[in-house]
């Protein structure tokens, strides 16, 4: 009752968001009608995350976005968090150049608060609690699911804010050959080839990427205690193979394999510094690997049951090296690694057109450190149930889950989601749940910041909305509430009292003719309590606004960001800076040559804005990029 009455008075307080909400669905209704778009595809895209059942995505009560291989196509050198931030509710953070530290906020959750998923494992560090984002290359992924909202009744801990699942590139029926080079500003490279078909009763896909540029400065400030003014390049490399097999008409087996390693600079000197490294004969270097291995077991037991058997392990490693320039002489390195396994067992037993999920799973990490942390492994074991209820005018999905965390012991988590067509074309859909997030090992254990005594923070989300769908428009709104207690602020790892996540998104896609609109709008205001303090780095309002164009042989792109303030931490000494707004342009041209060849140019940040995501910490002006991409 009282997450109800919180959610009616954040309904009250952003009344104005509702009514934002409602202008756009009337006058888009009004002005566009299906004479005036193309008819939609006849197969609706289908969804995994937002249940873990495949469901059209015009059922999904969640709020979810869909990446498609043809928006990762048009990307060029753009890495993965620039993709992720022009969807709704998605924010990042980078500590400088092309590749870099990178912190991915959904709806305003901090960055260990959204889980990442790869092919269904669990990705990212056991020390930070992050995923490096900018680890996972594009050229290998088929398609990305986001998941916003309180989700960890579905997937466990950590899904705070939110899902992310990667989808690699998978086996195809008929031989398919795919080359790609590229070449842009600031040193900018990249090449990938990959291979996928089927011989008999195997399937597979084989590809390799890589890409590296000369960068920019990483820092700004040179009052910062690493600060040097030499250009930060990164390289990176990556790999995957999956192959697939069906042992008869009811059982299939799949491994997929992804490794990617990144080598990014960075400015700082080593602590301890035996060969006295100064910020000027320094040359500091990040190395990411990502190792992640998966096998699936897919069994079709009877018409109405089916099972999928997972498992998995991934392994991710952070390293940092300090090279003396003159001589190249090692004075100090640092790891960070984190080893992860999973095994989860789902099974789908169909009840008319209502569906039951039963899941068991088991996880484990490990920190494998330069420093030596009191606790080093930690295991979760979780027990899931779900039931999908599927009505024409109605659907919903109850979520009961037990994890039992081998550090603090089991927690109970729930949730219930509901939609109602209220017409033939418009859902009124709503949902509340909880969650829980352990503390990580740097948060417990780091010398000198970690506090042995955090306890797990806690979650009560929900959230209500509204979404409109006929033909070639789609519509949405959504508000949403959540109460985290004991929340965990990154900067100072004190455990506050009470943290507050909210905000309203809208969003609008459109096919009219041979234009595509998309169009979001983020309403985002998490903020500490009692001292009513925002996050860091989370801008309050966020517009994004992609149009493409088609004209035979040649599609013309463009993208808009807009973005309000932030705070920030000072560089130097204590207190906050306001980082200001800003607005980018993107825009880009693809030109199918022949059947087989698509030239595409793309220039980022158009106007060259100056602007700032994390204080003392650069981002790429101007840049351009050109690639030439062959299929068969």
């Amino acid at each position: 009752m009282l997450v109800v009455m919180k959610t009616s008075l954040l309904l009250v307080r952003t009344r104005a968001f509702c009514r934002l909400a409602v202008a756009p669905l009337a006058l888009v209704i009004a002005s566009v009608s299906p004479a005036n778009s193309q008819n939609s595809l006849s197969l609706k895209p289908v969804v995994v995350t937002a249940s873990r059942v495949a469901t059209p995505v015009t059922d999904v009560i969640a709020d979810v976005s869909i990446i498609d291989r043809a928006t990762l196509d048009k990307a060029g050198q753009t890495s993965l968090r620039e993709i992720l931030a022009q969807q709704p509710g998605v924010q990042f953070t980078a500590n400088g150049s092309y590749r870099s530290s990178t912190s991915i906020f959904l709806r305003g959750a901090t960055g260990t608060q959204t889980l990442v998923l790869i092919d269904g494992v669990r990705v990212g560090s056991a020390t930070s609690g992050g995923a490096s984002i900018e680890n996972m290359p594009l050229d290998r992924i088929e398609r990305i699911e986001i998941l916003r909202g309180a989700a960890s009744a579905l997937y466990g801990p950590d899904a705070v804010g939110g899902v992310i699942q990667i989808f690699t590139r998978a086996p195809t029926d008929t031989l398919q050959l795919n080359a790609t080079v590229g070449a842009g500003s600031d040193g900018q490279r990249q090449a990938g080839a990959s291979i996928r078909g089927a011989s008999g009763a195997l399937g597979y896909s084989l590809g390799v990427s890589g890409e590296k540029a000369s960068g920019i400065s990483v820092a700004t400030n040179p009052a910062s205690s690493g600060f040097n003014a030499d250009e930060d390049g990164f390289s990176s490399k990556s790999f995957d193979v999956k192959l697939s097999t069906r042992l008869s008409n009811a059982h299939a087996l799949t491994l997929g394999i992804l490794q990617s390693r990144t080598n990014y600079q960075f400015d700082g000197t080593p602590s301890p510094n035996p060969l006295l490294l100064t910020k000027l004969n320094s040359d500091a270097r990040a190395i990411a690997r990502l190792n992640n291995v998966n096998l699936q077991w897919a069994a079709q037991w009877l018409p109405q049951w089916k099972s999928t058997l997972v498992l998995g392990s991934s392994n991710e490693d952070s390293v940092s090296e300090y090279f003396r320039i003159p001589d190249g002489a090692l004075g100090g390195n640092s790891a960070f690694n984190s080893r992860r396994t999973q095994a989860s067992w789902q099974n789908d037993l169909a009840l008319g057109q209502d569906v039951l999920t039963l899941l068991l799973e088991n996880r484990t990490e490990a920190v494998e450190s330069s420093v030596n942390y009191a606790v080093k492994e930690r295991a979760v074991r979780s027990a899931m149930m779900s039931y999908a209820f599927n009505h024409p005018a109605w659907n919903a999905l109850a979520v009961l889950r037990r994890d039992n965390n081998s550090q603090f012991g089991s927690f109970n988590n729930w949730a219930f989601s509901g939609g109602y067509k209220l017409t033939e074309h418009l859902r009124a859909v709503a949902s509340m749940g909880t969650s829980f997030q352990a503390p990580t090992v740097n948060q417990l254990y780091y010398p000198g910041f970690g506090t042995a005594t955090l306890m797990p923070q806690r979650n009560r989300a929900s959230e209500v909305g509204l979404k409109y769908g006929q033909g070639a428009l789609s519509l949405g709104a959504v508000v949403y509430y959540s109460e985290i207690q004991g929340f965990i602020v990154p900067a100072t790892n004190v455990q506050s009292s009470l943290a507050l996540l909210r905000g309203a998104t809208l969003s609008a896609d459109l096919q009219h003719g041979a234009t595509h609109y998309a169009v979001s709008y983020d309403y985002a205001d998490p903020r500490t309590q009692p001292n009513d303090l925002r996050f860091v780095r989370v801008a309050q309002n966020i517009l994004n606004l992609r149009v493409n164009h088609r004209m035979d042989e040649i599609s013309l792109f463009g993208e808009l960001r807009l973005s309000s303030d932030r705070e920030d931490a000072k560089v130097v000494g204590t207190g906050r800076d306001i980082l200001p707004g800003y607005g980018l342009l993107n825009a880009g041209v693809s030109w199918q040559l022949r059947k087989d060849l698509v030239l595409m140019a793309r220039v980022n940040n158009l106007t060259d804005t100056q602007y700032t995501l994390v204080n003392g910490y650069s981002v790429p002006g101007r840049n351009y990029f050109v690639s030439l991409s062959w299929a068969m």
